[in-house]
């Protein structure tokens, strides 16, 4: 069938997915840019797409200066203490001085943010969290995006990024197809920035059968933002840190909520406490510098949340398990068993459905929790994603390259699960972030940087080639079915996925294994990753829809593949209770107290790793207590 070929020309800003972070740099870049041409294209709809699609009961990050509550500072501090140490404290920073701004924009757009009635400040969650009514968070949002933007265009699955064809390494655009229609699209645009989601469903989850929709992070996340970035040799960094969730079993409810705000705890199988006894053995592994308990009682200083993973997961292997979260307590109170209700019914309805249906009331019975399969995004607890120069007034000229939020391809910026380095930004501090980027590339625009892109006919036609061939593969094939679906000629997408999720649970440390591996099984791992390179030139899509379906295990198998590659790279166990390096079972300071960058050579497909120097530019009284723990171990 032939598809129409729509094409955008002359846009300054296209924002390649419409989540918090798209949204966030629709609205800002049309402050910046009143003369600017703006188009969004979106996969879904932009109403109800991105993480915070079906809700939120919180919104995670906040500082609350204003209230004096915490500082942009506190925020880094807290931040690098949980990621042990792994973050860009820059990108952070800048973050966290203008998210309050973000949130009180949203409280003015209609958003109900609960208040505390004694002080008029918002009502906390935990230090970090404001409580609110979100089911209709995105909706509310989306409609400033839409405001902001010349043109929205939803349903469009953005495959490629274009490359400018008169200056190297310049971006040009993007292409896509309507997963609809079929259409092609093609947007050519001065700059580009992409909110596309993280990665969810690239290692294989625990949920199967009836199940198998019902992941953590948002199932139609599907590497994107990485997929696109990586496809046009933009660098990337700490792809290796996976993130591994506390979750209330089977319907992955988060747990925040509870034990912030309900005062919940776990216990094992015995109702006993079990953290404690596993933290002498961690601290031979990651220092006293990374787990001192008794100065997290002093100075409300964290334990990393791998560390508390480490210690589940310990406690499991020994027979003590299942976990439980304890609520018997809790719900004795009405308004507490109101809220832990509500907590779901806000962003996670499908736990108390679960609930619901398998007869578990947790009034009167405490559910059970467990470790989720890992997922790999950067707007999250994580660091994944690109590497974006930092603002010019704090940035060290090793992360400063001219623009705030741009990639290592000119003209490409990030925002949300794009930008690596920059965990505990949500979504609050993903919209900021998206506002941060799009300041930025109008003025990468305004100083003329984007004069003279050139957009090859040639490129666009071996893209729409590239971008239907699985349709075409299956029509040319379809008739040789051996039995059921298979075929000896290409594989599907479903067939596809499932090999992939095999693959990276079993050789990159998934949840079978419990989440160990080594240098032998990631380079077995890495070669199975090539052989299904090889078969996804093969891949076929009956339909729109299946082709929708396999351009998303395209861009997850390219971000899969950068997990095993920085896997590999970095030599020790940095994350305890994430994943495990069974060759290298310990925290390595010495040779590894740094970031990791990856660039993937668009054309061979070759991999070149490095270091990048770590700063922390953000220090204090407790941070020189800590250098001495450890200037004293060594000793």
């Amino acid at each position: 069938m032939a598809y129409k070929t729509i094409v955008e020309d002359n846009i300054d800003i296209l924002v390649a997915g419409a989540g918090l972070g798209g949204t966030g740099a629709a609205f800002e870049a049309r402050y910046w840019g009143k003369d600017k041409k703006i188009v969004i294209a979106e996969k879904a709809n932009i109403d109800r797409s991105g993480a915070v699609a079906q809700g939120l009961y919180a919104i995670n990050c906040y500082m609350g200066t204003r209230f004096g509550e915490n500082n942009p500072e506190d925020h880094v501090r807290y931040a690098r203490i949980d990621l042990m140490g792994m973050v860009r404290e820059d990108l952070l920073f800048d973050m966290a001085r203008h998210v309050d701004s973000a949130v009180h924009q949203f409280e003015e757009w209609g958003m109900p943010i609960m208040r505390n009635p004694k002080t008029g400040s918002y009502l906390r969650e935990g230090r970090w969290q404001i409580m609110i009514h979100g089911e209709s968070y995105k909706p509310l949002v989306a409609e400033a995006a839409k405001k902001s933007a010349d043109k929205v265009y939803n349903r469009i699955c953005v495959t490629h990024l274009l490359m400018d064809d008169a200056k190297e390494n310049r971006v040009a655009g993007a292409v896509g197809f309507n997963v609809r229609t079929g259409d092609y699209h093609v947007f050519k645009s001065k700059t580009v920035v992409v909110g596309a989601g993280g990665a969810s469903n690239i290692f294989k989850p625990r949920s199967v059968g009836e199940g198998a929709g019902r992941v953590w992070y948002a199932p139609w996340s599907s590497g994107s933002a990485y997929g696109l970035m990586i496809g046009a040799g933009a660098k990337m960094t700490q792809m290796e840190n996976r993130i591994v969730l506390a979750r209330f079993k089977d319907g992955y409810g988060p747990v925040g909520a509870y034990f912030l705000h309900l005062k919940t705890y776990t216990q094992n199988c015995d109702g006993e406490e079990y953290e404690s006894k596993w933290f002498p053995a961690l601290e031979k592994m990651v220092g006293k510098a990374y787990l001192d308990t008794e100065a997290s009682h002093v100075s409300h200083r964290p334990i990393p949340t791998c560390l508390r993973n480490h210690a589940f997961i310990n406690e499991v292997a020994s027979g003590k398990g299942p976990i439980h979260m304890v609520t018997m307590e809790a719900f004795q109170d009405p308004h507490l068993e109101e809220i832990g209700w509500h907590n779901f019914l806000g962003m996670t309805v499908g736990q108390a459905v679960l609930w619901a249906a398998t007869d578990v009331n947790p009034k009167y019975e405490n559910p059970e929790l467990t470790t989720s399969e890992p997922y790999v995004m950067g707007s999250h607890a994580t660091g994944c994603g690109a590497w974006c120069s930092g603002p010019e007034d704090i940035s060290p000229d090793e992360y400063f390259w001219g623009y705030n939020r741009m990639t290592t391809v000119e003209g490409l910026f990030g925002a949300g699960d794009a930008v690596g380095g920059t965990p505990h930004a949500f979504s609050s501090g993903s919209f900021t972030e998206g506002r941060l980027a799009a300041k930025a590339a109008c003025k990468y625009i305004d100083d003329g940087k984007a004069q003279g892109i050139r957009v090859s006919q040639e490129q666009i036609d071996r893209r729409k080639e590239d971008i239907y061939k699985p349709m075409e593969h299956y029509k040319i094939y379809r008739n040789e079915i051996v039995a059921g679906s298979v075929n000896p000629n290409y594989i599907n997408p479903r067939q596809g996925l499932d090999r992939l999720q095999k693959l990276m649970d079993e050789y990159a440390g998934g949840v079978t294994v419990q989440y160990m591996t080594n240098e032998k099984l990631l380079h077995i791992g890495l070669k199975k990753m090539k052989t299904l390179e090889e078969d996804l030139e093969k891949v076929a899509a009956e339909n729109v829809h299946e082709l929708l379906r396999a351009w998303e295990l395209k861009h997850r198998h390219l971000a899969s593949e950068a997990v095993i590659h920085h896997t590999l790279f970095r030599e020790e166990t940095r994350w305890p209770g994430y994943y495990y390096r069974g060759d290298h079972m310990k925290v390595d300071d010495d040779n590894w107290h740094v970031l990791t960058v990856s660039r993937r050579d668009p054309v061979s497909g070759e991999y070149t790793m490095e270091k990048a120097p770590l700063y922390h530019l953000v220090g204090d009284i407790e941070d020189k207590a800590l250098a001495e723990v450890k200037a004293t171990e060594k000793s």
